[in-house]
């Protein structure tokens, strides 16, 4: 039975007309079409060619017909399953049901100083079983939490990534790619009977490289799922306009829609919008905008209502804040919210804090929170004979009647009332009492509570001994071409 997640059960906010809609998709297939996209990959674009679509080999553009487009849209599935190591912890991707990942960092965050440093392999593992703890995270991204963890090679990152969500949680997880590190991914997701999300991005605007391409070739014929985005910048990489944006990043993410139905017909899919506003002032991505949000919730309506394919919202869990504040707290609600209420199949939220810069797992467990409330939001009022309580108001009555001693209340509190795990939500003399704790002291005390109490399901010996062999074979890979 797969995770259970957020179901929508609210009408799903939209900010596009039919007509706009339309609009955007016509020339996001204008581009492909005319314009085409560069793709680096040999290969690929041969697939490419003999399903006719015009290719500059030379130039290693390719130009694909609307017409091919839309066929390779229809045949990706709207909605499917992926198989964790643990079928409890399998996902249900598409349809009314919202997951939430976290968001990593490259480095772990000193909460005294707010300056960051490499997590070591226990901060790191510590991190993963924490995310496995977290009742509201369901997926487990790349390089998670940290890309920059001492004592592991660059070119082992991922690997050594992979494998420490393997062994520290059962739950899906999405991976990169860099120097054939997928070829190692992919056996460690075999060998303990999960599946992974490889994943496939964009260098915008319009291209992919080679090794993009050849890691969703090999997802695809490993039978995985694939993540297909961007990292759209608008103004620097996309045009300064939303539509503009969205035109080209849609145009990015179809383009491999294509090519993984050609390779294999219904290959699952999820597109990902991974894009955020320049800041003029300094050139660096506005981490937090609204702009995000507003082009989430484009995103979401445009692939879930004319594609039919689950979205990923994955610019939410970052903010511009350098500290776990205020700012970092609203930046990340409310586009999160406005994501959550367009209808987003996943939604990357925990954990990140400035920028992919820095993670902590405080972070994580705080955001738990918001992602407890949002989904309570989402799933929206029960109104029935029972709820409106109707014989219950007329037995009460006015004063001197009251509501707390009725086995209705008892019944119906818990579940119409979200119970955050980390707010304060204390009297003003019980807060002085209890030593004016806030929210990022009682998240520290659960993370302290989840590391002495919390114990993942463990892989088996033969698991554990063939994930190592593994990674000793991909740390041999790479000592025989220097890069060790």
């Amino acid at each position: 039975m797969p995770m259970k997640g957020y179901s929508l059960n609210v009408k799903p906010l939209e900010i596009l007309s039919s007509e706009q809609v339309e609009k955007i998709h016509e020339m996001a297939l204008e581009i492909l079409e005319d314009t085409g996209i560069r793709i680096e990959h040999d290969r690929a674009l041969k697939i490419f060619a003999d399903n006719g679509c015009k290719v500059d080999f030379k130039n290693k553009r390719v130009r694909i017909p609307g017409y091919l487009a839309e066929e390779c849209l229809d045949r990706a599935p709207s909605s499917y399953i992926v198989k964790a190591r643990d079928p409890k912890s399998d996902l249900r991707v598409g349809g009314n049901t919202l997951y939430f990942a976290n968001f990593p960092g490259m480095r772990i965050v000193d909460l005294n100083t707010w300056e960051y440093r490499r997590a070591t392999r226990k901060e790191n593992a510590d991190a993963v079983k924490i995310l496995d703890a977290l009742d509201s995270v369901h997926k487990l991204l790349c390089y998670t939490p940290y890309f920059e963890v001492e004592g592991i090679p660059p070119v082992m990152a991922i690997p050594e990534s992979v494998a420490a969500k393997i062994r520290n949680s059962t739950k899906v997880q999405l991976t990169g790619y860099a120097h054939d590190c997928e070829v190692f991914v992919i056996k460690m997701a075999k060998a303990v009977g999960m599946e992974i999300f490889g994943q496939c991005s964009a260098s915008p605007p319009l291209t992919y490289y080679s090794d993009a391409i050849e890691s969703a070739l090999r997802f695809i014929e490993a039978g995985f799922p694939i993540h297909v985005g961007t990292g759209d910048i608008f103004g620097a990489t996309s045009p300064a306009t939303l539509a503009g944006s969205m035109v080209t990043n849609n145009a990015e993410i179809i383009a491999i829609v294509v090519l993984s139905q050609l390779v294999k017909p219904g290959t699952r899919v999820i597109a990902v919008d991974f894009v955020f506003p320049q800041n003029m002032r300094t050139g660096s991505p506005g981490f937090g905008a609204i702009e995000i949000g507003l082009h989430q919730v484009m995103f979401n309506q445009i692939w879930r209502r004319k594609y039919k394919i689950p979205t990923n919202s994955a610019s939410i869990g970052l903010s511009s804040s350098k500290k776990i504040d205020f700012q970092c707290g609203y930046e990340k609600m409310v586009n999160t919210l406005l994501a959550a209420l367009s209808g987003a199949s996943i939604i990357q939220l925990h954990g990140g804090v400035y920028g992919e810069i820095t993670y902590h797992p405080i972070q994580s467990i705080l955001d738990d929170d918001i992602a407890g409330m949002i989904g309570r939001f989402i799933e929206g009022v029960n109104v029935s004979d029972e709820t409106l309580a109707v014989d219950l108001i007329k037995e009460v009555g006015p004063i001197p009647g009251y509501y707390l001693n009725r086995e209705h209340t008892r019944k119906w509190w818990k579940k119409e009332q979200f119970i955050p795990e980390v707010a304060d939500r204390l009297t003003y003399p019980e807060w002085l009492k209890k030593g004016k704790k806030d929210a990022i002291a009682y998240a520290r005390e659960k993370m302290e509570e989840i590391l002495a109490t919390y114990e993942p399901l463990p892989l088996s010996e033969d698991e554990d001994r063939e994930i190592e062999n593994i990674l000793e074979e991909a740390r041999s890979y790479y000592k025989q071409r220097g890069m060790i």
